[in-house]
């Protein structure tokens, strides 16, 4: 299919979105991108929605298409519609969201089509693959009206809004430094061979936007995440959901300054990415400075701080102020210690669902409920790529947000985007 006639016209794009809304049913018919792992945790959490359902499943391997079928089927549902390529979904008018469980690679392209198509979007973190693109994905949200959320559910827990709320009043004072970490027991990749694409995988179709390579089993499923051309390293698998915490909870947009530093220790395989890595952001607030440090590792770890060692992995962000410090363990929970004694404070454990939060909004077109809106998640996300490119050009970068580029750098802002394999090219919006 041509892209350029596939992509629509705004006005266009506007109405095309289903019409169930304001009919006598109140279904939201819900198309699932990417049914891997991560696809088939969509799967689950559309399931428990009530009045929502799953119309179709969009994945370029057809076991995954199997699998999520079979899924389906033991909820006792409907077998959705299965496609290969998603703009032959996004014609089909009767879908009015997508849910996108792709590699990093995709997200961006997909969620600009989906926009143009009238469709909203659920799209898994990080919502892009590099900078140019979160610029992207936020004005398509905004030309086209569309309730986009990412897929940080940390956001949506009911305990960790409650410690940022208290931060916000003041509990521990002037919070002056962040921290997120990231220690996950990951053992090597290995080294694969160039090896026959798997029956029944379009790997063309697959690669989409990225540069176009010999298969391997290490540049496939799951292991995508550590190939600069399709993911963004272990910071931008698990560690997006702390930097995305500590981020917020710091109260901060842009940082001002970044550094990383770390590399690719213990193991001899065919990683890209660092499987270590200690980055640092500045931030200006009103004229202070606040601090934001990230660490993830991988192997043998300790707990740190609150944060405990569970079954060899200490995940979660500790927050600094002057009263006292709070830390955030876990998805669902948080503590906190006040004054120089450390007195226990204020702690709740209490979860959230994040796919119930974005289905609401979908009903209310009310953009400021959605827990993790498109913004949200696309600036966190910069500070991704952003330590990314810190860490492959070995130095330091200083930021401006208001021209959105590396001050005095240009091979920085080069990293900025990619070349695009037609026809898969993330247009410019902005």
């Amino acid at each position: 299919m041509d892209r350029r006639n596939f992509l629509m016209s705004g006005a266009a794009a506007l109405g095309a979105t289903s019409s169930v809304f304001g009919a006598a049913s109140d279904t939201v018919r819900v198309a699932v991108v990417g049914v891997g792992g991560r696809g088939r945790d969509h799967i689950a959490g559309m399931l428990q929605q009530p009045n929502v359902e799953i119309a179709a499943l969009c994945d370029p391997d057809d076991s995954h298409l199997d699998k999520g079928q079979k899924q389906v089927a033991a909820a006792g549902r409907k077998a959705p519609q299965n496609y290969r390529d998603i703009r032959q979904l996004l014609e089909d008018k009767s879908i009015d969201a997508i849910t996108i469980a792709s590699p990093n690679h995709w997200h961006a392209l997909m969620t600009v089509w989906a926009c143009q198509a009238g469709k909203d979007v659920y799209v898994e973190k990080p919502c892009t693959h590099n900078m140019f693109e979160t610029r992207q994905v936020v004005a398509a949200a905004r030309r086209y009206n569309r309730m986009v959320q990412q897929g940080s559910q940390i956001r949506s827990s009911v305990a960790v809004r409650e410690a940022v709320q208290k931060m916000n009043e003041g509990l521990i004072g002037d919070v002056y430094l962040a921290r997120g970490v990231c220690f996950r027991w990951r053992d090597t990749i290995g080294r694969a061979p160039v090896s026959p694409v798997p029956a029944g995988v379009d790997y063309d179709l697959w690669t989409g936007p990225a540069a176009l390579r010999e298969f391997t089993r290490n540049r496939f499923h799951y292991n995508w995440h550590y190939s600069w051309n399709t993911g963004n390293g272990e910071i931008g698998n698990q560690g997006i959901h702390e930097l995305d915490v500590a981020r917020w909870g710091l109260g901060v947009r842009y940082p001002v300054k970044v550094s990383a530093v770390g590399g690719h220790f213990m193991f001899d395989d065919d990683s890209e990415t660092p499987n270590v890595l200690n980055c640092a952001f500045e931030f200006e607030v009103n004229g202070q400075r606040r601090m934001l440090e990230f660490e993830a590792r991988h192997w043998m770890t300790n707990g740190e701080a609150a944060i405990e060692d569970r079954q060899h992995n200490a995940i979660g962000n500790l927050f600094y102020g002057s009263k006292g410090y709070l830390a955030v363990d876990s998805y669902t929970s948080y503590k906190s210690w006040m004054g120089r004694e450390q007195e226990p404070g204020p702690a709740r454990q209490t979860g959230g669902d994040h796919y119930a939060n974005w289905i609401e909004a979908i009903r209310t077109r009310q953009r400021e409920t959605l827990h993790a809106e498109i913004e949200e998640g696309a600036i966190s996300t910069a500070l991704v790529h952003l330590a990314n490119i810190s860490y492959r050009l070995g130095r330091t970068l200083h930021f401006d947000a208001a021209s959105f580029s590396v001050v005095g750098d240009a091979e920085a802002n080069r990293l900025f985007t990619r070349e695009y394999r037609h026809p898969f090219v993330v247009p410019e919006t902005v």
